[in-house]
């Protein structure tokens, strides 16, 4: 029953792909929404010391925070380079603490394992075959294989709808993560009480905009990625290099969001370049590193500037510490000598720091290792509320993609002045064709670069669009905001209106140009076959962008694609002519089918003028010459409907398979784990009787040749 309803061309393969495609289909509209966890995972958990929280939803709405600790041990990270058959490590054995109240700063020269570092500790490290990554990583104590906590990620590029205004961006995703708040007063007052808190209030009105439509500032965008992350009260909160391409005034106001939310009990972890003093002076405690080496874990301040002081590298007077550190352990490479002496002087900074881990301290105690209660605060009412809520995600993920793509301005004004200039062209060339013998190829011309067209018009711009909104989906759909069926189903949807006023546009501007065949029927048959290919095109656009990895090589993948399609779609190639082991394509070809309900549409029942018997006198004979004789109309809208649920499906399974996979940290052995760092308080008098060991003294020497008892700003050689 099924290969007699749903077939491409007839043929048997054509068979196969729709009924796998409508199987996938039925699974889209029947999957319940992202399950949090398990009743038997739930027992499992309970069984492990790991107890559900009732109140876990309840947390989240009223903002509460639940206190995390992470500390690494011993962690390292190296890549395996097959070319040269070298191994080159990103972290050396690696070891810290993040503690709640408290900001953490990771800094160091480009290329020191900052980020790589930020993502282990977030988990979010993506895996490779050529990655080995190894250490020890706690969560309030436990290991972070055995646990789970609320954290929030917020990458270098702030990744948002364009069109939504900040207000909407928040209420949305507010509705979708947090299902549990259902009064819209309720809703309303946890938004604004964000943007208050991130400093959004006066913004709160405005799109967020992008490179075609100007909105908020790149601050203001990088804190409404922060307010969107914070929706879910993590207890722990990444930020990987917030200041980047802000200007000095944005920036700091980005870090003073996150020490005030360091003050309200979130563990904030971020990446830094090189901040200036301001921002320095924020940071509660910092992480040294360079060529993935440790050179200082521990408070910032004036406790990094007394550590270094001890091996005669003092900091001058009005100098930005952030700028000391920075040059301190970074190489010179301004000359042969510099580099020995500088990367002489680094190795000497990370030996001394890792002979001497028992005395780098931070400024409180760490805490005791906590009770798992706090590990997962996951509830069986939370896991069955979210399987129902299928459809709610599916009507405000349809609100969502409706806002954008209907205030899509530019995008939409581009399009209609393409379709209109592209259809004026056409309609010049093919001026009011006749009845001649040479107006049979002229027609059959003019459907095919129509057909072509409206095609390359709606991959092109689905292409361009689509993968910078799947890393949106991706993260989103990574906190379980929502399933991937409704996306899916929402945005088809939402584009029926606004991806169907192109091809109108075109089809009513040609075909009087043209003068294509003069009834309203066959106008309304032409419109309705351009807009299914622009759909299924759309479509085709959609598991393109799914599949390749960034916007430019989508939008190479794309065309050359197509092309195949356009050699295939009846006009340059016969289908009877077509090589056995190709017959397969014709079928599953959207300008092919385009092409034949377009010609079946105007060819049927036209007389043409003839004066030799071998003159093709009927439309019909033209059909039968492009092998389209006994075909109908309907069997075009039926194949382009197919073929536009076949690529649809086909984008649902890439989507499911290529989740993003981040790599394991594998646990070391116990005797190879080093002791972890000793953090009681020692008196600053013990700090002042810490000699630094004779070989680094000699270090000192050849860099700066200072006296042994006299102690000198440090300078960086080469530095005018």
């Amino acid at each position: 029953m099924v290969g007699q309803v749903v077939k491409f061309g007839g043929n048997g393969f054509g068979q196969v792909l729709a009924a796998a495609a409508v199987a996938i289909l039925v699974r889209l509209f029947s999957c319940p929404g992202p399950a949090l966890l398990s009743e038997d995972e739930f027992a499992d958990d309970e069984r492990n010391g790991v107890p559900g929280d009732d109140k876990a939803g309840e947390a989240s709405v009223n903002g509460k925070v639940v206190p995390v600790s992470i500390r690494w041990n011993n962690i390292t990270c190296s890549f395996s380079d097959k070319s040269s058959k070298q191994v080159r490590f990103l972290l050396k054995n690696v070891s810290g603490e993040a503690k709640p109240g408290r900001l953490l700063a990771i800094m160091g020269p480009s290329g020191s394992g900052k980020t790589t570092l930020l993502n282990v500790l977030a988990r979010q490290l993506m895996a490779s075959p050529l990655l080995h990554l190894s250490g020890l990583l706690e969560v309030n104590g436990i290991p972070i294989s055995n646990i789970a906590y609320k954290f929030a990620y917020v990458r270098q590029e702030d990744l948002l709808f364009s069109q939504l205004t900040v207000r909407e961006t928040l209420s949305l995703a507010a509705e979708l993560q947090l299902p549990e708040i259902s009064s819209v007063e309720e809703r309303d007052e946890f938004v604004n009480n964000l943007l208050f808190k991130l400093g959004l209030v006066s913004c709160a009105d405005s799109i967020v905009g992008d490179a075609k439509v100007r909105g908020i500032s790149g601050g203001e965008k990088k804190r409404l990625s922060l307010a969107c992350e914070l929706i879910a009260s993590p207890s722990v909160i990444f930020a990987d290099e917030p200041t980047t391409g802000l200007d000095a005034f944005q920036a700091e106001r980005v870090m003073e969001t996150l020490r005030q939310l360091a003050q309200d009990g979130h563990t904030v972890i971020c990446s830094i370049h090189q901040p200036r003093g301001s921002v320095y002076s924020k940071f509660d405690d910092i992480v040294l590193l360079t060529e993935g080496a440790l050179v200082y874990a521990g408070p910032a301040h004036d406790e990094p500037l007394a550590y270094f002081t001890k091996f005669r590298y003092r900091c001058s007077d009005h100098v930005n510490p952030a700028e000391f550190l920075a040059d301190l352990i970074s190489v010179d490479y301004s000359s042969a000598e510099s580099v020995y002496s500088s990367r002489k002087r680094i190795d000497g900074l990370v030996e001394s720091f890792s002979e001497q881990l028992s005395t780098v301290l931070y400024a409180t105690p760490f805490a005791s290792r906590e009770s798992p209660k706090n590990g997962k605060k996951l509830s069986k009412k939370t896991v069955v509320k979210r399987k129902e809520t299928w459809w709610r995600q599916f009507w405000l993920l349809l609100k969502r993609a409706w806002m954008q793509a209907s205030r899509d301005g530019p995008t939409n004004k581009v399009r209609a002045r393409m379709s209109i200039a592209s259809a004026i062209i056409f309609g010049s060339v093919f001026w009011r064709m006749g009845r001649s013998q040479t107006s049979i190829q002229d027609r059959m011309g003019l459907l095919q670069v129509a057909a072509i067209n409206t095609a390359m018009a709606a991959l092109t711009k689905t292409v361009g669009v689509f993968p910078k909104e799947r890393a949106i989906v991706d993260r989103e759909r990574a906190k379980g905001s929502y399933a991937l069926g409704p996306y899916l189903l929402s945005k088809l949807i939402a584009e029926i209106p606004v991806g169907a006023a192109f091809p109108l546009m075109f089809g009513a501007v040609l075909y009087p140009m043209a003068r294509l065949h003069p009834t309203l029927s066959r106008f309304g048959k032409f419109c309705g076959i351009v807009t299914a290919e622009s759909f299924a095109a759309s479509a085709m656009g959609l598991t393109v962008g799914a599949m390749a990895p960034t916007t430019e090589a989508a939008m190479a993948l794309g065309p050359s694609l197509m092309t195949v399609f356009i050699v295939f779609g009846g006009y340059y190639v016969n289908a009877d002519n077509t090589p056995i082991i190709f017959r397969w394509i014709p079928n599953v070809s959207l300008i092919r089918w385009a092409f034949q309900g377009l010609c079946i549409n105007e060819f049927s029942g036209l007389k043409f003028d003839h004066q030799h018997s071998f003159d093709i006198e009927t439309g019909e004979q033209a059909l039968e010459r492009l092998s389209f004789g006994g075909s109908h109309i309907n069997d075009t809208v039926i194949a382009q409907s197919r073929i536009l649920l076949f690529w649809y499906c086909t984008t649902y399974l890439i989507l499911q398979k290529n989740k993003p996979k981040y790599q394991q940290l594998e646990s070391l052995p116990l005797e190879q784990i080093q002791p972890q760092l000793q953090l009681e308080p020692v008196e600053p008098d013990k700090v002042k009787q810490l000699n630094p060991p004779m070989k680094q003294v000699e270090l000192n020497q050849q860099l700066e040749s200072p006296a042994l008892d006299q102690i000198r700003p440090f300078i960086l050689e080469g530095a005018k």
